[in-house]
């Protein structure tokens, strides 16, 4: 059975073309169509210029991106099938990193299934529905992944507000399958992580910054006094400690994040300090006590979630940057990074720069890098290049 038609005006389709997945509501000819006539997760053939075949996508009449193509081909049914058969290439890239280790399985439109997010903690998985075409489908998903992978356990983390953004309700996390155990770690660079998929931020844990951490433990020198800013679980603070650190302190706002810390810390023999607090104003009573770190990792929340947040949320992480330079040691490390798709990478290292010459400071950038490949980069679609870490050598001015 043919899908309806959803038809593009003249020349939107040049985007689509080159590869990208998203169909923005103005782009849709109403003279056509209306996009109003499509349920929230239907399925359409999408023509472009002249009528000209461009795909499948599922459609959402309720958002600003009003449909995510899903395949080049028309006519394409997004089941179980389908989903089966990409979550096996998914995995494939997957093993190859990591054996069956914990990773990322599924990063949305770089792995040809928009809207969905799968991490694996060995045979605990957790998966978030951002959009209505994979909202509808958690079914079908869940056959899928058990299916496939016959997991221990499925949580469900449709906690995310962005999909508000496809006016769909923001849910408590929840068991969907299986049983979870009763303690569930994970292993980075021989280390153990205590995990809590449920409750955790995120879906339990920030794989992304994986390459990173291990670029921070060619830094530290043998007992370098180093702060970690946004803690969570530890993970780069104890990266540090782990790598020779002398000194280490990790700041959250969570008490919960640093009991975690702690019980991580204990987890690998390691030892860590701990506060709680507003990472601001905890930066303010460090500077204001005079202490000095030889290495600062500020790795915050996203600080820019909308377009329409971009000004303010620049403001914010010069704001980070600075206040994180003040006690920073005059030879020091800065490791400075956004998660935000609108803070570009070249606005980050501008950011740092300004920063550091407001304070009278020279900047040494030594490195810059992303995400890991559990994340891959779809090339036509910049905003899956989400991730920058810059690693900042600061002096005294010249």
């Amino acid at each position: 059975m043919s899908h309806p038609h959803l038809r593009l005006k003249k020349n939107e389709d040049r985007r689509l073309r080159a590869g990208h997945a998203w169909i923005f509501s103005n782009e849709v000819d109403s003279e056509a169509g209306r996009i109003t006539d499509f349920e929230a997760g239907q399925l359409a053939n999408v023509l472009g210029q002249g009528g000209k075949p461009l795909g499948t996508a599922y459609i959402n009449p309720n958002s600003l991106i009003c449909g995510r193509m899903i395949s080049r081909q028309s006519d394409v049914a997004l089941d179980k099938s389908l989903i089966k058969h990409r979550l096996n290439i998914a995995s494939g890239l997957r093993e190859r990193l990591y054996g069956d280790g914990a990773c990322r399985l599924v990063f949305g439109e770089a792995d040809g299934l928009p809207g969905l997010v799968v991490e694996r903690f060995g045979r605990v998985y957790a998966i978030q529905l951002s959009t209505a075409g994979m909202d509808v489908r958690q079914g079908e998903i869940l056959q899928a992944i058990e299916e496939n992978f016959a997991p221990e356990a499925v949580v469900l983390r449709n906690d995310n507000p962005v999909r508000q953004l496809e006016n769909l309700g923001v849910e408590a996390p929840r068991l969907i399958a299986g049983e979870l155990p009763q303690t569930l770690e994970i292993e980075e660079a021989g280390l153990r992580f205590g995990i809590d998929p449920l409750a955790g931020q995120k879906t339990g844990w920030f794989f992304d910054q994986r390459p990173m951490r291990e670029r921070l433990a060619h830094h530290v020198q043998p007992g370098a006094r180093v702060l970690d800013l946004y803690s969570y679980l530890g993970a780069w603070g104890l990266r540090a400690a782990h790598a020779g650190a002398g000194d280490v302190l990790c700041v959250d706002s969570s008490a919960e994040a640093l009991a975690g810390v702690e019980a991580n810390a204990e987890r690998n023999g390691l030892t860590v300090e701990t506060q709680q607090g507003d990472v601001m104003a905890v930066l303010k009573d460090l500077r204001q006590a005079g202490e000095k770190f030889d290495i600062v990792i500020a790795d915050p929340p996203a600080l820019i979630k909308r377009r329409k947040d971009v000004k303010q949320g620049r403001k914010a992480y010069r704001q980070l940057n600075q206040a994180a330079l003040q006690v920073l040691a005059k030879d020091g490390l800065l490791v400075s990074a956004s998660c935000s798709a609108h803070m570009a990478r070249d606005e980050l290292i501008r950011t740092v720069q300004a920063s550091a010459r407001h304070l009278d400071r020279s900047a040494q950038l030594l490195e810059i890098g992303g995400q890991g490949p559990d994340h891959p980069v779809h090339p036509a679609i910049p905003e899956t290049a989400y991730l920058k870490t810059a690693f900042f050598r600061v002096l005294p001015s010249w």
